[in-house]
């Protein structure tokens, strides 16, 4: 698995879950049950995954929505 973004903003996690689900490449949301642990205040970030050889089409599909500067290295 490869990590594509890690954020606190839930709709940004939401509209790219769509984005990779409307592309079908299938994803996971690591932490968003964290919220019952920190109280819900956003302190944990969520990170979205996807398989390794999915990796390039997931990182393309955020690029031509506009969402390449959310995208973690891929070094």
């Amino acid at each position: 698995m490869r990590e594509l973004v890690r954020t606190n903003d839930v709709v940004l996690v939401s509209a790219i879950g769509a984005l990779l689900d409307g592309a079908g490449i299938h994803h996971l949301v690591l932490d968003q049950n964290m919220s019952v642990i920190e109280g819900s205040v956003g302190v944990i970030p969520r990170r979205i995954l996807v398989h390794e050889d999915d990796n390039r089409e997931a990182r393309q599909v955020l690029t031509d929505a506009g969402l390449a500067h959310e995208l973690r290295s891929d070094a």
